[in-house]
């Protein structure tokens, strides 16, 4: 399992990853001047990344109805999927990009928000309730002794 965690936007992507170890990383976010550009870009990193599927954050409306914003997304998603054939999880992103501008210290909101950095945290926020999700850990036994080569016996 190789995610590639999206926050779409207008004008900035933002992007994270992650994988089967269960942490979720943003990346920098993808902010090309046209929709096609920010495609290509977000396949060629699903490409390098060796991405086996991709994490969409879902702009659900509050009362948990799909509006204009969720219809922007899956638009996106097809046309993505026409340059990249993955499988696409849709995950409810409310109050995500609220949760993620608090990383960062105030003051700098508008700097912040034309770079991508909190689209980006938004979007490895997505992903990590994906993975958290997704992803089952071992069992942890604190009574369990190593053999020589570090395992669990």
């Amino acid at each position: 399992m190789r995610c590639i965690g999206v926050d779409y936007g207008e004008r900035r992507v933002g992007v994270a990853y992650g994988d089967e170890i269960g942490v979720s990383t943003p990346l920098p976010a993808i902010v090309k001047a046209t929709e096609a550009e920010r495609i290509q870009e977000l396949v060629e990193l699903a490409k390098q990344r060796r991405a086996t599927e991709f994490v969409f954050g879902y702009p659900y409306n509050m009362d948990g109805s799909v509006g204009f914003k969720a219809k922007e997304v899956d638009a996106f998603i097809e046309k993505l999927l026409r340059q990249i054939d993955l499988p696409v999880h849709r995950l409810d992103e409310r109050l995500t990009s609220v949760e993620a501008s608090k990383a960062f210290p105030r003051g700098r909101d508008d700097d912040l928000r034309r770079s991508g950095k909190i689209d980006s945290v938004a979007a490895s926020l997505i992903l990590q309730d994906f993975l958290n999700q997704n992803i089952e850990l071992p069992e942890y036994d604190p009574h369990a002794e190593f053999d020589d080569g570090g395992d669990y016996r």
